[in-house]
């Protein structure tokens, strides 16, 4: 599901781009191709904005069902006990429904099982919870914007409200907020030592 999302909004994003710059409703495959490999940075940047978009969703779900991953938790807590990594494969793995892909409370799942590593995500007096569920409401409008910007620049239906200094700089503080609160995180999790009893693997 994650990677199809990722695969299909952002060879999206390049079609929409070629067929912008060509003044065409439609172009061939070979035109996004070219789109694809022939400038990198676009790609990666709409990548990584996409995939932003689907981990900011993800950390709303945390602050909407909090209360549910404390509870899932406790379960898999005593489930995976000492084999933390046979529960984070039984998330990516779970076989889901179309009504379960839309269900934040699937996503939600997510945060129950990174809390077997890092039980501060089930626990709503931590950095970690409140950075992320932050980070969840405050990033998608960056990220859209930015890839607005990306797709059209200053020829779309916003015209001349989307200048490159409005993007630049919005987008500048929304990537520092989310690399500073990274950079915070880890060394919480350095600091305290979080990383014990699991295997260097596990944790990069």
């Amino acid at each position: 599901v994650i990677g199809a999302w990722l695969v299909i909004s952002t060879l999206g994003s390049l079609y929409l781009k070629a067929a912008e710059r060509n003044n065409a409703a439609a172009i061939s495959a070979a035109s996004t191709a070219g789109m694809l490999l022939g400038n990198p940075v676009v790609t990666t940047l709409l990548f990584f904005n996409y995939l932003n978009i689907f981990i900011a969703l993800c950390e709303i779900a945390l602050g909407r069902h909090v209360e549910l991953i404390k509870k899932d938790y406790l379960v898999l807590k005593e489930q995976f006990k000492g084999k933390e990594w046979d529960g984070c494969l039984a998330f990516l793995t779970m076989p889901l429904s179309v009504g379960q892909i839309f269900d934040m409370k699937t996503w939600s799942k997510m945060w129950t099982t990174y809390a077997l590593y890092d039980p501060s995500y089930q626990n709503t007096e931590a950095f970690g919870f409140f950075i992320d569920v932050g980070n969840g409401w405050s990033t998608i409008p960056p990220s859209l914007l930015l890839n607005y910007a990306i797709i059209y620049g200053p020829s779309g239906s916003a015209g001349d409200a989307i200048t490159p200094l409005l993007v630049g700089c919005v987008s500048i503080a929304s990537l520092w907020q989310i690399t500073y609160g990274t950079i915070i995180y880890f060394l919480s999790f350095v600091w305290n030592k979080r990383y014990q009893k699991f295997r260097a693997g596990e944790i990069w």
